[in-house]
């Protein structure tokens, strides 16, 4: 036993040649994983201290008790506060809306969020990003985003609407860092002086108190003071409950972006695993002679089976190690850079605990372990008689070829009917037979890999043959004879860009073809919007003067239906968009009718009649306005509540007029109103659309992962490859092929496996991703939106791998002997 271990560490060092590239497989894998562990917490550990960041430097802070946050906290909560004993300052913090105008006199399309800032400098919780704070009436601050739109710098003058519905001008002293921010961040933002907040802004409440305490005095005991002070309106706690409460929200959050983080680290280690699979079956091929010679001497199959198990223990043990070093240092880097940058509060790194660096550890050895497994298998039944062949040993098969056959077949089978079925679209239901048609269907063609991709590389070796010649010729019938190594070669890639592909065009074929839905199924393209709800007359008449537009007045009450007040909405449905959810319900709806957002049922009013409502619920009501939950045709609103105001109105283009010129017409006809802002539809649709454009751009960028770990296993086929071919390289040369035209071979080879496994896997994932998008749009899916960038992108990108991929077996052929090659064995 102790001479078979010896012989065992020998081998596996004259091995290190051939395997050192298949540990850099499982060494980036690693390295990824820990990597994508502490930036995942790094990244959930900026959003934490962000939020604790904006509870505030007071001791104590006091919000709404639960479900009284819209109306905020009393009036009179900082003044009763103020006489608890222990506190010595208390600070209002004040939200309410805004609306600032632009050069044009126009609103912003979005109302400002409305944040005071307390005149105690030790009690001010935003942050400042540049300039100074504003004292005084007449002074305020911005987000930069909204800064940047005005083309205001600090000093500067802004127009903003006081809360009498007048313009006035004030000064710009500095501006706010609102990035990470839950209440402040993707809005523009108003910071207003707490003394002159009211004077500036609409619907103004007291979201918060903030406390500084006297020397010496408990926060706890200060909290429960000030608690039984204000009643049960309000919910006292110490910063210290207020800053655990806001992190709390961030372990959630943990959870999906590590689980989102580890997938994509599965799928690099997956391809990894085959790199392994691949290389130990490619090297134990050629060394069957050799063991065969082994059992010729005594050694048992399970001796056999062992050493092979050992020595890839022994690679994953170093590849890991290796991981884990290089995950180290892509860490510390990251952190470094992370340091130079201006990130305010916010200090993170993304060096993991030392559990992951153990986990990762582990997992490269397993990984290994598995992969090495059915080689060891196939290398411990080569017979001794092997030894004695003239021809030379090979790897036996193992179980029933046709049984294997049938399996694939099976899979493959099954996957293509479950994607029939969830191509039919429109559900969850359909979501979930193509997910499981993909996997499915996928996994039939990994096992017919073999015999599958090895065409589609000979069919990309035509034009190859065609413009290079003998080199091409070559090449192609290299890869040709050998479909079992090239088959496992490009299956590689064909992982990688099968996901890749597939989440591209799902993201972007879905999410432009939603964008398309949801633009065209709003009420109308524009809506109107006031900081108090009702929609000047003179703004009415003024749009309906305009032939462009076709205007549709919503007018709002708050109706006392079965006890309960509720928002009723009513409108002329033959005026909205009728692609739009609802209003086709709408037009046959007759007075004394409603549709709800809830159940059918009959809605009591205090006069003792009732309103019937349609079977189903309805999203008209919300999407006319979303605080309404029950729509009446304009009659029954009348009748209910005859001073129903005009809440909002939807306007659409009229004629022959475009979106770009009805939108012009309506800053046109609104050009005397600036309190009236103007909401477009679409914008929902882009911003749906931006969140998919940046998942698509995260999810391709990890995905890189997995096709670099594909390349390196083209890489250390090809130099086993040349390993097994040098005594026919040798020849090649001696007939006149030069170190150049080796090389073009070689790397050839290389694009061509590379190709193949990235054509085939962009047609699966085309095909994945296609229906995929179909099972979430249904009958609404526009194929216009489909990723050819991404896609040319990726086709390039393994055509570049496959081509790094031959350089160092290149580079050894080059500098092959002729006479050597050619006594090679």
């Amino acid at each position: 036993m102790a001479s078979l271990g010896r012989y065992t560490v020998k081998e596996f060092l004259g091995q290190a040649r051939q395997l050192v590239l298949t540990g850099v497989a499982v060494a980036v894998g690693v390295a990824f994983l820990v990597l994508s562990v502490g930036a995942s917490g790094a990244l959930v550990d900026s959003f934490t201290q962000t939020a604790a960041t904006e509870v505030g430097p007071g001791a104590v802070q006091v919000t709404a008790a639960e479900g009284r946050a819209r109306e905020g906290l009393p009036a009179d909560a900082a003044r009763r506060a103020a006489r608890v004993p222990g506190v010595a300052a208390v600070a209002e913090r004040l939200t309410g809306r805004g609306t600032v105008l632009t050069a044009s006199g126009r609103p912003l399309d979005e109302a400002a969020v409305v944040t005071s800032v307390a005149a105690d400098p030790a009690l001010r919780w935003q942050r400042l990003a540049e300039g100074s704070w504003p004292s005084r009436d007449g002074e305020l601050l911005l987000d930069g985003a909204t800064a940047d739109r005005l083309g205001v710098s600090p000093g500067g003058q802004v127009t903003v609407l006081r809360a009498d519905g007048s313009s006035g001008r004030a000064t710009l002293t500095g501006l706010l860092d609102t990035g990470g921010s839950p209440t402040l961040s993707g809005h523009p933002v108003l910071g207003l002086p707490h003394d002159a907040a009211a004077a500036w802004a609409a619907r103004l409440t007291v979201a918060q108190l903030d406390l500084a305490l006297s020397p010496g005095t408990d926060p706890a005991a200060a909290a429960k003071a000030v608690g039984q002070a204000l009643g049960d309106g309000a919910a006292a706690r110490t910063r210290a409950a207020s800053v655990e409460e806001a992190r709390s929200g961030s372990r959630a959050m943990y959870s999906v972006v590590l689980a989102a983080a580890l997938s994509f680290v599965l799928i690099a280690l997956a391809v990894a695993r085959m790199v392994v699979t691949n290389t130990f079956s490619v090297v134990l091929a050629q060394r069957a002679r050799q063991l065969a010679l082994l059992r010729c001497v005594g050694a048992s199959r399970r001796q056999v089976r062992r050493m092979i198990l050992v020595q890839g223990l022994m690679l994953g043990v170093l590849a890991s190690a290796a991981g884990l070093v290089a995950g180290a240092l892509a860490c510390l880097l990251g952190t470094g850079v992370l340091a130079l940058l201006d990130l305010g509060p916010v200090s993170v790194s993304l060096l993991p605990s030392w559990p992951v660096f153990l986990t990762a550890g582990l997992f490269g050895l397993l990984l290994t372990a598995l992969a090495v497994r059915r080689p060891a298998r196939l290398a411990s039944a080569v017979p001794p008689v092997a030894a004695l062949s003239e021809s030379g040993a090979a790897l036996p098969e193992l179980g029933n070829r046709y049984l294997r056959g049938a399996v694939s077949a099976l899979l493959l089978g099954f996957g293509v009917l479950m994607l029939v079925i969830g191509g039919q679209g429109g559900s969850a239901v359909a979501l979930l037979a193509v997910t499981v048609g993909a996997v499915s269907s996928f996994f039939g063609v990994l096992r017919l890999a073999r015999f599958l991709l090895p065409p589609v590389v000979s069919l990309l070796g035509l034009p190859a043959r065609r413009a290079f010649g003998t080199t091409g010729r070559l090449a192609a019938q290299q890869l040709r004879a050998n479909p079992g190594r090239t088959g496992s070669a490009a299956s590689a890639l064909l992982v990688g860009v099968t996901v890749a592909v597939s989440a591209a065009t799902a993201i972007s074929v879905a999410g432009g073809s939603l964008e398309e839905m949801l633009s065209a199924r709003q009420p109308g393209a524009f809506a109107l919007a006031t900081d108090d709800g009702r929609i000047p007359a003179g703004a009415l008449a003024a749009l309906e003067r305009w032939p462009e537009l076709s205007v549709t007045p919503v007018r709002a009450a708050t109706v006392r239906l079965g006890g309960k007040d509720t928002v009723v909405a009513a409108a002329d449905p033959a005026r909205l968009n009728g692609s739009s959810e609802g209003v086709g319900e709408a037009r046959a709806l007759r007075d004394g009718e409603a549709l709800a957002t809830g159940p059918a049922a009959a809605l009591r009013l205090p006069d003792g009649t009732s309103w019937q409502t349609r079977p189903g619920p309805s999203a008209l009501p919300y999407a006319l306005l979303p605080e309404a939950t029950v729509y009446v045709t304009p009659a029954t609103l009348a009748k209910a509540a005859p001073d129903a105001a005009v809440a909002t109105a939807w306007i659409s283009a009229a004629g022959s007029a475009d979106r770009a010129a009805a939108r012009r017409a309506v800053d046109e006809a609104l050009a005397g109103f600036p309190s009236v802002r103007v909401t477009d539809s679409a914008s929902e649709a882009a911003y749906v659309r931006d969140v998919l454009d940046t998942m698509l751009t995260v999810s391709t960028a990890l995905l890189g992962f997995s096709m670099v770990i594909a390349a390196i296993g083209v890489a250390a086929t090809l130099t086993l490859s040349v390993d097994e071919r040098t005594r026919e390289l040798g020849m090649l040369r001696a007939i006149g092929l030069t170190g150049e035209q080796l090389r073009s071979l070689l790397t050839l080879e290389a694009a061509l496996l590379a190709l193949g496994g990235a054509v085939a896997g962009t047609a699966l994932g085309g095909l994945y991703g296609v229906l995929a998008a179909r099972s979430v749009t249904g009958e609404g899916l526009s194929l216009a939106f489909l990723p050819y960038g991404t896609v040319t992108l990726v086709l390039a990108a393994a055509a570049l791998l496959g081509v790094a991929a031959s350089v160092l077996p290149a580079r050894r052929v080059r500098r092959m002997r002729i006479v050597q090659a050619l006594h090679a064995p």
